[in-house]
């Protein structure tokens, strides 16, 4: 849909489009853009937890940074209830697969610690039970500020509402391991106005998440990418001729995707310590075309702005599709225009043979991509699976211009850090 200036108040820019011209692009399984099939007999890194979204330690640049030597990575947590009875079936036997689908609802933070970049040791949860003020704690960005470890941990707290929040802590180092202390007191920043960004009140379905902050390397001001859904009533958007992009004969029917509407957010900070927050236009929407852009996040090479998000398949509309993965666009100043990677926004995808196997690909500015495992294929049918809830193989890409290329796949978990800062 067309932006209207009046609706945003005074806008810096307009949203650029992914369209769906450009989603007819997307070809599974390209070499270049599919990731490598993840092996069934997968490590896996705790068997008493389910871990998925992985967020490295980083600074505000992006940075991924490892403190007295120790990495640092946050998860997505949840327990594996292996003799719960609701989660045995009538043989009474273990259904992981129930026990993993059920697991957003009681998502905790966690942390992990390593020497080498892989084979994480297990830290524990970051903020004590009852420190944060719903009943779930979604993905985030978990920034280090100075060398004296203190951490800004940006969150979604979700259930009831969903509200981007902040906490405040440290990380201390021994030489036997890492602690996290002192993430006691949890401060809202912002909730979608229904102006700009979609609310409950007007989807059920709508997505407002994943807060990721970032020094723009241009201007030097404090900013933060999150997951949105555009603003207005469930069904009542436009998928008009921008939003289709240029089509060939036949392919101007839209069928129902009025209902995918997808944005990547985009807010600046009042003030330098990230406290106060003015939530600005999306930077890219998806009307039309797609009902999730997960996780968004920057690179920034050669002056340009690459922006990464996740989607699923299944989150596609009517009449586009493309493989559950990362997608990319690239501009040359923050507030766009932007166009998608590749032609067609496709990064790093999923082979059409184990459809499932990775999610929640987070881009570091090394070129290496973390991903989780989601579930694998056991047999040639593809009708038995495992159940992942670990880290997958890294994989090396490439950014040349507007293209990427998958060049390396490494260990699982492997995320080396960018620079170490020695605390103080």
């Amino acid at each position: 849909m067309k932006t209207n200036p009046e609706k945003f108040g005074a806008t810096p820019h307009q949203p650029s489009l992914w369209t769906r011209a450009d989603a007819l692009k997307v070809r599974a399984d390209d070499p270049t853009t599919t990731q490598p099939l993840v092996r069934a007999d997968f490590p896996v890194l705790n068997n008493d937890v389910f871990i998925w979204d992985t967020m490295p330690l980083r600074d505000l640049d992006g940075n991924v940074t490892s403190v007295d030597g120790w990495s640092v990575i946050f998860t997505l947590t949840a327990d594996r209830h292996p003799n719960d009875p609701q989660y045995l079936d009538e043989d009474g036997n273990y259904d992981i697969l129930r026990d993993w689908n059920d697991r957003h609802g009681r998502a905790k933070m966690y942390y992990w610690f390593s020497r080498t970049g892989k084979n994480w040791e297990f830290g524990g949860r970051v903020m004590a039970e009852g420190v944060s003020p719903t009943a779930r704690e979604w993905a985030g960005t978990p920034i280090l500020l100075n060398d004296r470890g203190e951490v800004d941990l940006y969150y979604t707290a979700v259930t009831p509402g969903a509200t981007i929040v902040k906490v405040r802590g440290r990380v201390v180092t021994t030489e036997h391991g890492v602690s996290m202390v002192g993430f006691e007191k949890v401060k809202p920043l912002f909730e979608a106005d229904g102006n700009m960004y979609q609310t409950e009140a007007q989807n059920a379905f709508w997505g407002f998440r994943d807060p990721w902050p970032f020094r723009d390397p241009k201007d030097g001001k404090l900013y933060m990418l999150f997951e949105g859904n555009v603003a207005g009533e469930r069904g009542s958007h436009k998928v008009g001729e921008a939003e289709i992009g240029d089509v060939p004969p036949g392919y101007e029917d839209v069928g129902n995707s009025r209902y995918q509407t997808a944005c990547v957010g985009i807010a600046v900070a009042r003030d330098a310590d990230g406290d106060d927050w003015e939530m600005l236009p999306p930077l890219l929407t998806a009307v039309g075309v797609n009902d999730q852009t997960e996780r968004p996040h920057f690179v920034f090479q050669d002056g340009k702005y690459y922006l990464f998000t996740i989607s699923h398949t299944f989150t596609y509309a009517d009449g586009v599709t493309g493989p559950d993965g990362v997608y990319g666009f690239v501009a040359d100043s923050l507030f766009g225009p932007y166009v998608p990677l590749n032609g067609s926004g496709l990064v790093l995808g999923n082979p059409s043979s184990q459809p499932f196997q990775t999610y929640s690909h987070y881009v570091m500015p090394n070129g290496l991509v973390t991903s989780f495992i989601d579930s694998v294929p056991t047999d040639e049918t593809g009708t038995q699976i495992r159940v992942g809830g670990t880290e997958a193989p890294t994989v090396g890409m490439k950014i040349k211009g507007q293209q990427t290329f998958v060049v390396a796949e490494y260990d699982y978990g492997y995320i080396p850090p960018m620079l170490d800062v020695t605390l103080k």
